[in-house]
C-alpha cells in the first residue's frame, strides 16, 4: 500500500518514496540520559515504534533501517554529577538500562543502531572541519559556531522569521559571534568536565552537531523519515537541517520530517520535567496499569495532536483491552491463531496507518474486527478463526499481543468484602486520612484487587 506521512517541512502528507527500498532508513531523536523517562517522553518511542512496524509489513523487516540515538554527553548530565557525586559514566549506563527498560514494558522494540554521542566524536570534528572549509562555520575563542546567515534557507522548518527565531529561543550572547543566531558546535570543556581533544582545543560538542554526525554515519547522507517530539522542531531540528544541507553540498538530511505532539496533564500544560507534573512508567505500573493499556492509551490520539493523560483515559483504555482479549479467548486452541504474526493484519487497520499513522481509526477499525469475531463465532460460521486471526494480527502491528486471558470468576462473599473495602477507604479519604485510605488500598492489592479511582467513582477488578 501507499504510505503518506505529514511531512512538516512541506507541510502536507507526502507519499513516502523510499530512496531505496531495499533500506529504508528513519532516524528518532532518542534521550538524553540524566534522569528518568516519563510517560510523555515515551509517546515518541511508541509513535514510532508503530510505524517502524508499518515499514516492515510493506518493505520486510529485513529492509527497514531503524536508528534512535542516546546523547550521554549534556550540560544537564554534568549538573546532574556535581549534583549528586555520582560519575557520568554511572548516570548514563543507569538511565540508558531504565530507558530501555521503561520502553521495552510498553512494547517498544530496541532500535537496530543505537549511536552514542560519546562515541560519534570522530565524526563531528569531520563534519565541523568540513562545515569551517565551505565556509558555514568558523572558530572563535575555543567555540566553534555555525554561522546562520551562510545558509539562506534557514527557517524553512519551522517557518518562522529569522528575528522572531533569535527571540523564541535561549539565544547566548557572546563576543564571539558573528550573528546572534549563530549556534554552537563545539565548546571549551574546564578540568572538571568532560571533553576531547580538537584542532580547536580541549572541548565538548553542542547538542545539534550530534545527530547530524550521527545520522550520516549510521544511516547515510539523505535519510528517508527523520522523527522526533514536537519540541525538537526548533531549534534543534532546523539546526540540524542547515548543518547537514551545508556540509553535503545541498542535499537534504531527511525526505520526510515528522513531529510528534505533546503529552498534556491538567491545565493543557505539557507533561515536563522541568514543571514538575510528570509520571514514570514505573509509578504507571504500581498504581496497576499494565505496559500494554499505556501503550494504547498513547496511540488513542493521533500522534501530530495533543493527547490528554488521565485516569478516565487510562481506565476505558483497560476495558477497551480486556474486551479485545475476551473475542480472542474461543480461538486459543487453534494452531493458525497462535501462530499468527502483523503480516495477516486485517486490511482496514493497514490503510488506516498508511493515512499518517491514523492510529484512532485504526482503534476504530479494531471494535469493529471485534465485533465481527464475536458475531462469526457465534453463528459457527466458517471464516471465524480467519477473522479473529486478523483481528490478532492487527494488534499486534499497534504493538499489542492480544492473547486469550482467562477470566476471573467472582463470587458473592468476595465482591461485597470488596466493595466493602472501598467504602472504608471512601471514607478514610473524605476524612483525610490518608494512612488509612493507603492501607486499605494495600490490603486489597496483596489480596490481588486491583482499584481504579476515576471521576465516577472507584471501580475494582483481579490483577
Amino acid at each position: 500500500m501507499t504510505i503518506r506521512l505529514y511531512n512538516t517541512l512541506t507541510r502536507r502528507k507526502d507519499v513516502l518514496t523510499p530512496i531505496d527500498p531495499a533500506r529504508v532508513t528513519m532516524y528518532v531523536c532518542g534521550p538524553t540520559v540524566y534522569s528518568r523517562a516519563h510517560i510523555g517522553n515515551a509517546r515518541p518511542a511508541v509513535v514510532f515504534d508503530v510505524l517502524r512496524r508499518l515499514l516492515r509489513h510493506e518493505y520486510g523487516a529485513a529492509h527497514v533501517l531503524y536508528a534512535r540515538n542516546i546523547t550521554d554527553i549534556d550540560d544537564r548530565i554534568i549538573a546532574e554529577s556535581a549534583a549528586t557525586g555520582v560519575p557520568i559514566g554511572e548516570i548514563t549506563r543507569r538511565t540508558e538500562d531504565w530507558y530501555l527498560a521503561d520502553m521495552g514494558a510498553l512494547g517498544v522494540e530496541p532500535p537496530d543502531i543505537a549511536p552514542h554521542a560519546t562515541t560519534s566524536i570522530p565524526a563531528m570534528l569531520a563534519m565541523m572541519e568540513t562545515l569551517i572549509a565551505k565556509g558555514h562555520a568558523y572558530a572563535a575563542q575555543g567555540h566553534v559556531l555555525f554561522d546562520v546567515p551562510s545558509f539562506a534557507g534557514y527557517g524553512a522548518l519551522s517557518r518562522r522569521p529569522l528575528d522572531e527565531m533569535i527571540a523564541g529561543a535561549r539565544v547566548e550572547v557572546a563576543p564571539y559571534k558573528k550573528s546572534p543566531a549563530d549556534f554552537v558546535l563545539w565548546k571549551p570543556s574546564s578540568d572538571d568536565q568532560p571533553g576531547w581533544d580538537s584542532p580547536w582545543g580541549y572541548g565538548r560538542p553542542g547538542w545539534h552537531i550530534e545527530c547530524s554526525a550521527m545520522i550520516a554515519e549510521s544511516l547515510g547522507t539523505t535519510i528517508d523519515i527523520h522523527g522526533g517530539g514536537q519540541d525538537l522542531q526548533f531549534p534543534h531540528h532546523e539546526n540540524e537541517l542547515a548543518q547537514s544541507t551545508c556540509a553535503h553540498d545541498g542535499a537534504a538530511l531527511a525526505q520526510i520530517w515528522m513531529h510528534n505532539g505533546f503529552l498534556n496533564m491538567g491545565s493543557a500544560e505539557k507533561m515536563s520535567k522541568s514543571l514538575g507534573n510528570i509520571q514514570t512508567i514505573p509509578e504507571l505500573q504500581a498504581q496497576g496499569w499494565p505496559g500494554e493499556v499505556l501503550r494504547l492509551a498513547l496511540l488513542s490520539a493521533h500522534y501530530r495532536q495533543p493527547l490528554e493523560w488521565t485516569q478516565d483515559l487510562l481506565q476505558q483504555t483497560r476495558k477497551t483491552l480486556d474486551s479485545w482479549c475476551e473475542v480472542t479467548t474461543a480461538f486459543a486452541s487453534c494452531q493458525e491463531f497462535s501462530a499468527v504474526d502483523y503480516r495477516q493484519a486485517d486490511v482496514g487497520v493497514v490503510e488506516a496507518l498508511t493515512n499518517d499513522l491514523n492510529t484512532p481509526a485504526a482503534i476504530a477499525r479494531m471494535h469493529a474486527l471485534a465485533n465481527d469475531v464475536r458475531e462469526a463465532d457465534q453463528r459457527r460460521h466458517p471464516e471465524a478463526e480467519q477473522i479473529a486471526t486478523s483481528f490478532r494480527a492487527a494488534g499486534l502491528l499497534l504493538g499489542l499481543d492480544l492473547k486469550p486471558r482467562p477470566v476471573a470468576i467472582v463470587d458473592s462473599q468476595e465482591r461485597a468484602r470488596v466493595d466493602a473495602a472501598i467504602a472504608a477507604r471512601n471514607a478514610a479519604r473524605a476524612a483525610k486520612n490518608w494512612a488509612e485510605s493507603d492501607r486499605i488500598r494495600a490490603e486489597l492489592t496483596a489480596a490481588g484487587i486491583v482499584l481504579e479511582d476515576g471521576a465516577g467513582g472507584t471501580t475494582w477488578r483481579r490483577a
